[in-house]
C-alpha cells in the first residue's frame, strides 16, 4: 500500500485529475439512476395515494398512465355491494392539452367525488374545488407559467379557475389536474362515466379473495401494486435503454480514466520495478502495488462522486422540480462497486505490463 499510495503521489495533479474523472463518471452514474428511480416514483405518485388495493378497469386495460379506460354502466353499484367491499372510490380520468397563457401542456385530468377520495392529498396553497368550473393544478406546473389562485386556464374547449395548487402531482408525461368529476364529465362529454374504481377491502377479505369474488360484465378487477408495475413497465420502454446505455458509457470513462493514470505510473517506474523482480519479488506483489494503485484512485473517486451527486440532486431539484433525482442507498453500494470495478478493470494493462517486464531492465 505504502508504494503504491508513492507512485500515485508523485504527481498529485495527475492523481487529482484521475479522482476527479473518477468522481464525475460515478456522479453521472448516480445521478442517471437517481433520475430513473425519481421518475418511477411520480409514475406511482396518484396510485400510492388513492385508498383502496384494488382496482377495477375496463376489460383489457392493465396500467394506469398509459390506456384510457370507461368502464360498463352500474360498474360502481355492484362492486358496492360484493360482500367483503367496505370502501369504493370511483374515479375519472382522462388525458387532455391544458392552455396555459397561450402555451400547451400535456395533464391527466382526475375527475372525483367530494367526501369519498380520489382527490389532491396535499394542497400547498388554496382549496379543493367546491363546484363545478374549478380546478387544482400541480403547483410545478403552475410556476412555470405563471398561474396563480382565481386564474383561468383553457382545458380541451372549455375556461376553468384554478382555486388550489396541489403538492407532489407532477408526472414525467406532464401534472395531474384535480376537478369534481362532474366538471371532467362535462369536459369529455361523458356523462356518469367512470374509468376506474378503487376497492378496500373488509376487515378480514384480502384484496385477491376480493377479486375472485367480483364479477362486473365488461371490467377486470387488478391489484394495485400489479397495475404500479404495468405503469413502471411502460416507463421502462421509453427510459430504461437511454439511461442504461449513457451509465455504461459513464463507467467506461471511469474505467479509461483510471486506467490511463495507472498506466503511466507503472510504466514510468518500470526501472523501480524491474528492481524489486530482480531481487526476488513475484508478479503477484507486483499486481498488487498495481491493483492498489488503480483502488486508491477509484475509492477516492467514489467518495467525491457521491458528494457531488448529492449536491447537484438537491440543485437540480430546487432549479426544476419536475425532474425528481431520488438517490437511494442502494444506489450508492452499486456506484461504490462499480468504482471497484473501475479499478479492477483499470488495473488489467498494467498489470499485464509487470508481467512481461524483465529483471534486466534495471540495468538498462
Amino acid at each position: 500500500m505504502l508504494l503504491a499510495t508513492r507512485n500515485l503521489a508523485r504527481d498529485r495533479t495527475r492523481l487529482a485529475l484521475s479522482v476527479t474523472g473518477v468522481a464525475l463518471a460515478v456522479m453521472l452514474i448516480l445521478l442517471l439512476g437517481g433520475y430513473r428511480a425519481g421518475i418511477y416514483r411520480q409514475t406511482a405518485t396518484y396510485l400510492d395515494h388513492v385508498p383502496g388495493s384494488l382496482v377495477v378497469v375496463e376489460r383489457g386495460v392493465r396500467d394506469f398512465l398509459g390506456t384510457n379506460s370507461i368502464l360498463p354502466p352500474g360498474a360502481a353499484q355492484a362492486a358496492a355491494t360484493t360482500p367483503g367491499v367496505a370502501r369504493v372510490v370511483p374515479v375519472l380520468s382522462q388525458s387532455a392539452i391544458v392552455e396555459l397563457h397561450g402555451r400547451k401542456q400535456l395533464a391527466l385530468l382526475i375527475g372525483y367525488e367530494p367526501g369519498r377520495g380520489g382527490g389532491p392529498w396535499s394542497l400547498a396553497t388554496g382549496r379543493e374545488p367546491a363546484a363545478d368550473g374549478e380546478v387544482v393544478i400541480d403547483r410545478v406546473m403552475a410556476s412555470e407559467h405563471g398561474i396563480g389562485l382565481e386564474d383561468r386556464i383553457t382545458i380541451l374547449d372549455r375556461g376553468e379557475t384554478v382555486v388550489g395548487l396541489a403538492s407532489g402531482t407532477s408526472l414525467w408525461i406532464g401534472s395531474l389536474v384535480f376537478a369534481r368529476a362532474s366538471t371532467i364529465e362535462a369536459l369529455v362529454r361523458a356523462p356518469g362515466a367512470r374509468s376506474f374504481l378503487f376497492l378496500t377491502p373488509a376487515a378480514g377479505v384480502s384484496p385477491d379473495a376480493l377479486r375472485l369474488r367480483l364479477a362486473i360484465p365488461g371490467a377486470d378487477a387488478i391489484l394495485k401494486s400489479d397495475m404500479i408495475a404495468a405503469d413502471q413497465r411502460l416507463l421502462a420502454r421509453v427510459y430504461d435503454t437511454a439511461i442504461g446505455l449513457m451509465t455504461a458509457i459513464a463507467f467506461l470513462v471511469g474505467v479509461l480514466v483510471v486506467g490511463l493514470v495507472v498506466y503511466t505510473a507503472t510504466v514510468e517506474r518500470r526501472r523501480e520495478y524491474g528492481a524489486f523482480k530482480a531481487i526476488g519479488a513475484r508478479n503477484r506483489v507486483l499486481f498488487r502495488i498495481v491493483a492498489l494503485q488503480a483502488l486508491v484512485a477509484g475509492t477516492a473517486g467514489a467518495a467525491l462522486g457521491t458528494l457531488l451527486a448529492v449536491a447537484a440532486g438537491w440543485l437540480l431539484v430546487a432549479w426544476r422540480p419536475q425532474f425528481p433525482v431520488a438517490i437511494e442507498p442502494s444506489a450508492v453500494v452499486l456506484a461504490l462497486l462499480a468504482s471497484v470495478a473501475m479499478a479492477v478493470l483499470a488495473a488489467l494493462v498494467p498489470a499485464r505490463a509487470m508481467a512481461r517486464l524483465a529483471p534486466a531492465e534495471v540495468f538498462r
